[in-house]
């Protein structure tokens, strides 16, 4: 036998998805054990959207689904982009996918050529430069700085730009960072698209959950330029349902819907109609996301203050469910100070594959009681080191 591909030995599995898989085996084990590892809404999904889907599942609604997704949830979509941020796209500038990761999939599916460059923010989701070398794309990392609030330089930017650059991926809500992109910055990035003709890739899967600032589409500014990709599962906590979608210029939207024709054919038909229930029912979904909010906004402040307390430093995210922690104290680097948290009975993500060298991620998309239990581990971690 041949053996396996160039591009998938040279491929890293998903660190956060290792991670807690894991923390679940230990736990599983019996390890009494504080997994702050996964970015997943700790909330069920709310019950107007599991009542949707018996609905759909009553209804026989349990057919094949178009690539680009049913009809209905694309008119929806529609009309979240044009009320929620600002974007006049139709529903065939819409489409529904496997979650939000097989959009960016996709999506580098069908512009990249062999070679062409895709700049990523550092500290990033850990996905996206794999996804792009997958694609046979060359990621170009750009750094962004803790004392700058881990917010990006759009100068920084402007000097990796080159004419093979054919992507800026940005991430407002940051995965792992925590950072909310002022407007003036995510406008700069916009105009370097619209100025050296690359595609912007807004990932805005967080959107909803922000406690400081303000959420802005940069698609408002460089509309042809956009691609704007977002899911139910944040949000709604429907991680589990796998429900992603996008908009953007119509021949890219299309060229996605085809990649999805010889790939997955269409996401789960019942889970589609479940997430029409999520963005129609306003009342019930907007009541949803206030309480999460508020929820993740007490524990924010609780973790930080805790880690504040016991001499650890960390930057303050002003939205998702993320905090990076400076690893110092612990350990000469991320993996072993990762290790020790370990041994400690707390799970962490090290931040090597985030580019965050020198910090762990820490979710706290879990129970304040976790998170007091967590810190209790930290000091008596940090006291043995």
């Amino acid at each position: 036998m041949r053996g396996l591909s160039q591009r998938v030995r040279a491929m890293k599995p998903s660190a956060t998805v290792a991670v807690n898989a894991r923390a679940l085996e230990l736990r599983r084990q019996g390890v009494d054990l504080v997994a702050l590892t996964a970015g997943e809404p700790d909330f069920d999904t709310p019950e107007h959207v599991k009542e949707a889907a018996r609905r759909a599942l009553a209804q026989g609604k349990t057919k094949y689904a178009p690539p680009a997704g049913i009809p209905e949830l694309r008119e929806a979509l529609a009309e979240k982009f044009r009320k929620e941020n600002g974007l006049a796209v139709t529903p065939d500038q819409t489409i529904v996918t496997v979650g939000g990761k097989q959009a960016l999939f996709n999506l580098f599916q069908a512009i990249l050529d062999p070679g062409d460059e895709v700049i990523v923010l550092a500290p990033y989701w850990v996905s996206y430069p794999e996804m792009v070398r997958l694609a046979g794309g060359v990621p170009v990392e750009v750094e962004t700085l803790p004392e700058e609030g881990f917010v990006p330089d759009p100068e920084r930017v402007k000097r990796a730009i080159t004419a093979r650059t054919k992507a800026l991926v940005v991430n407002s809500p940051n995965n792992p960072t925590g950072a909310v992109y002022p407007r003036e910055v995510l406008e700069a990035l916009a105009r370097l698209a619209l100025e050296h003709d690359f595609y912007l890739v807004s990932d805005e899967i967080y959107e909803h959950l922000i406690y400081e600032g303000e959420h802005f589409s940069p698609g408002q500014l460089a509309p042809e330029h956009t691609i704007t990709v977002n899911g139910a599962a944040k949000a709604f906590a429907m991680t589990g349902w796998r429900i992603g979608y996008a908009c953007g210029p119509k021949a890219v939207i299309k060229a996605m819907a085809d990649v999805s024709s010889q790939s997955t054919t269409s996401p789960d038909t019942i889970a589609q109609w479940a997430t029409l229930e999520a963005l129609t029912n306003q009342e019930a979904s907007r009541a949803f996301i206030e309480m999460a909010r508020e929820a993740y906004r007490r524990r924010r402040d609780l973790l930080l203050k805790g880690l504040s307390e016991i001499g650890l430093k960390a930057v303050r995210p002003s939205g998702a469910f993320y905090v990076l922690l400076d690893t110092s104290p612990f350990a000469e680097d991320e993996v072993k100070a990762a290790e020790r948290l370990l041994e400690g009975g707390v799970a962490v993500v090290p931040g090597t594959d985030f580019a965050a060298f020198g910090h762990v991620r820490l979710s706290y998309a879990t129970s304040e009681e976790n998170l007091k239990k967590a810190l209790e581990r930290f000091a008596r971690v940090l006291q043995r080191v």
